[in-house]
């Protein structure tokens, strides 16, 4: 049986995706932080990891990026899963009763439209995860306060469902990468993660990326990410999907020739999008 780290507990997207990433009997190794989720890689303990990249609304989580160059972790594979928020509240608890509002911050911005308009005073409260925060309500029987969650949390944790399909987006989707310490073969992927750095000049970016347009290759996302420690310096992570293998191959060794460095951290097959 695969052990997959997971940050959060049982109920959260992570784990949703784990289980729709493997589609098989997988033990899911619950983690406080992204940190420790590589930590669990690094030594061993797990043999793969779900971690989330980017909301298509909240945007991408830049920290994440910084922790699997730090762990020199690989991308085997990515899901698309389709995020639903609903507000769960305990037995008997109606919507005047609600005074606070627990979820994981990202939750929170995905609702905040419905937030402001229905529940314009609730203190919010930030947690590790969704699941956490369901689990907080239910565990402390709170009369005065809701989740916002999936639908797995409340058939976890005993809560009613007050309102359904809360988040801003309707097609509201987060991206989440599968992650081992050693990568996939290059034969039969069709996507690859990479960053590279480039020179301080006039056009240095724009030949990197001029150079994956001229060999067919598809640019399907760019990403600057900050140096830590040095001011005005950035690292570019882009995701490029291609049709003929060849033509990435190709296109890797000329970025090589313009690039101040490169790493390419994962390749792999293009993920498809997951309904709940």
């Amino acid at each position: 049986m695969k052990r997959i780290a997971i940050q959060g507990i049982a109920g959260s997207f992570h784990e949703d995706a784990a289980r729709r990433y493997f589609d098989e009997d997988i033990e899911v190794v619950e983690c406080k932080t992204f940190t420790t989720v590589c930590d669990m890689i690094d030594n061993d303990q797990v043999d793969f990891a779900v971690m989330a990249i980017e909301n298509s609304i909240a945007g991408s989580l830049l920290n994440n990026y910084q922790l699997i160059r730090d762990y020199h972790l690989r991308i085997i594979g990515e899901i698309y899963i389709h995020i639903q928020m609903n507000l769960l509240v305990n037995e008997g608890v109606k919507s005047e009763d609600i005074k606070d509002i627990h979820s994981h911050p990202i939750a929170l911005r995905q609702c905040m439209e419905y937030i402001e308009h229905n529940y314009p005073n609730a203190q919010l409260h930030e947690k590790l995860d969704t699941a956490a925060s369901s689990k907080l309500v239910s565990d402390n029987n709170l009369k005065d306060a809701a989740s916002i969650a999936n639908l797995r949390s409340a058939e976890l944790y005993g809560l009613n469902v007050l309102d359904t399909g809360i988040e801003t987006n309707k097609k509201n989707y987060t991206r989440f990468w599968i992650l081992s310490k050693h990568g996939n073969p290059t034969e039969g992927s069709n996507k690859a993660s990479v960053c590279f750095e480039v020179g301080h000049f006039y056009g240095s970016l724009a030949a990197v990326l001029n150079t994956f347009a001229k060999n067919e290759i598809n640019l399907t996302k760019i990403q600057s990410v900050p140096k830590i420690g040095k001011p005005n310096e950035y690292t570019f992570h882009v995701d490029i999907e291609w049709e003929k293998p060849e033509n990435y191959d190709k296109a890797i060794h000329q970025v090589l020739k313009c690039a101040s460095s490169l790493s390419i951290l994962g390749e792999y097959q293009k993920g498809n999008l997951h309904n709940e």
